[in-house]
């Protein structure tokens, strides 16, 4: 393999945490001990070359950009405008941490992962629930991907009906199925070098999507209207917070974006750049989706969308691209820790196809059972992104630095910033669980 330059480096999300999340692994034994079969990915991460300060800010921006864009408009409805507060609250919360992470690395600079981080401050334990609560982020991540993809293309072609050993399955459940049988094979790879940079378009995705809505809303006829729209709803607030949250979920993938720059003195320059741009993009949409269809605004705003329309074909043909390419990716690191178990003696291809299957098919039942996409992406965030990238940082920060060693006015805004999540965690989660069972079982 020929080495790569520096321009051919990318560092996706997910394949950065399947590298990262073994690191300490990788320098006791072999690759097979440490889960990264895949040789593209070893060699990524073994001898990727530094990268720009443009293409550090590319590689953040697209961890930063994803599926929460359908999701901010609706979040807006749900809260009302005096809830876009919230976001930049949170972005500027998130921003900051972002940068705590960066000072753990500069007090140890043998960390190069967010487990890393979490084992430096609180032990074996800490990187266990580092790692944990990354690998259930990114497993109701792909079930979500499974419930957008099925609401999208039932949108598109309407209801379809078809019968699995005698069992008939309708309606969004029968694209949820034929979906994840397209995306099972992709699962089933182990070099994911193509899908990878079919998946790093997170960028241009925003940008298409924000994009085709304007389109839609100035050139085909949908317009705005203020009609309906209201200043605060408390009752919403904490769904409302709760996806603003989930938009600002890329924390696990700073250490390496920073170990990865050829300035890493840089890395708060682009961390600036990366949540400047990513939160006019998210406000931008959440504004112009809440102008445009007012309280009616559903989960993803796709589902709006008059389908007779180019635009509006665009926008949902880009939204149904990428969860398929990224599926594979954003599973990976889950993948990686069952087989790590799975003894020397046994079939390990073999097994790997069951367990990779065994997987996929657990989405699939989580998301024919909650069909809910923006409760399920709202409990996320509040539960799992808060944790991740606002309470865990902060915390780490404190053991590793010290507690005398912050100044008196820091310390407060940290002790502010970590009783804001918790409390976010707790009221989102409880919002978001009530939701969901209301809407399932009443």
């Amino acid at each position: 393999m020929e080495p790569k330059s520096e321009d051919d480096y990318s560092n996706i999300r997910v394949r950065l945490l399947v590298a990262n999340d073994n690191y300490h692994k990788q320098n006791q034994g072999s690759s097979e001990e440490t889960g990264l079969e895949d040789p593209q990915v070893q060699h990524e991460f073994v001898s990727a070359g530094p990268t720009s300060f443009s293409r550090t800010c590319f590689n953040g921006l697209n961890a930063l950009s994803g599926v929460g864009i359908l999701s901010v408009p609706y979040a807006l409805a749900s809260g009302g405008w005096l809830s876009l507060i919230f976001l930049f609250i949170i972005a500027i919360s998130t921003y900051y941490t972002s940068l705590l992470i960066q000072r753990c690395m500069d007090i140890d600079p043998t960390i190069t992962s967010y487990p890393d981080i979490g084992e430096r401050a609180f032990g074996k334990g800490g990187r266990m629930l580092v790692s944990t609560t990354m690998n259930v982020e990114l497993y109701m991540v792909v079930t979500g991907f499974l419930i957008l993809e099925g609401d999208n293309l039932q949108n598109l072609f309407g209801d379809i009906e078809f019968q699995i050993f005698g069992v008939t399955i309708g309606g969004k459940q029968s694209f949820v199925v034929i979906i994840s049988l397209i995306i099972l094979p992709t699962v089933w790879l182990n070099n994911m070098s193509i899908l990878s940079y079919i998946s790093a378009s997170g960028v241009v995705a925003s940008i298409v999507l924000l994009g085709s809505i304007l389109w839609a809303a100035v050139f085909d006829g949908l317009g705005f209207q203020a009609n309906g729209t209201q200043f605060i709803n408390w009752k919403g607030m904490p769904t409302a917070v709760s996806l603003y949250a989930f938009c600002y979920c890329a924390h696990p993938v700073f250490p390496t974006l920073y170990t990865s720059m050829i300035n890493p003195k840089k890395f708060s320059k682009v961390m600036l750049v990366c949540f400047l741009l990513c939160t006019i993009s998210y406000a931008s949409m959440a504004i112009v989706g809440y102008l445009m269809f007012g309280p009616t605004v559903l989960s993803q705003i796709t589902l709006n969308l008059p389908t007779n329309k180019i635009s509006s074909k665009v926008a949902i043909y880009t939204t149904l691209v990428n969860p398929i390419a990224k599926y594979g990716l954003m599973i990976k690191p889950l993948v990686n820790s069952f087989e790590n178990q799975l003894p020397i003696n046994f079939n390990k291809r073999l097994l790997s196809i069951l367990i990779r299957t065994a997987l996929v098919i657990s989405t699939i039942i989580v998301a024919l059972a909650i069909p809910l996409f923006g409760y399920l992406m709202s409990l996320v965030g509040a539960f799992l992104s808060i944790t991740a990238s606002i309470i865990l940082p902060c915390l780490c920060f404190v053991k590793i630095s010290g507690i005398y060693q912050i100044l008196g006015f820091e310390l407060v805004v940290i002790l502010g910033i970590v009783v804001m999540g918790i409390a976010i965690m707790i009221v989102g989660t409880y919002t978001s669980v009530v939701e969901i069972i209301g809407h399932l079982y009443l």
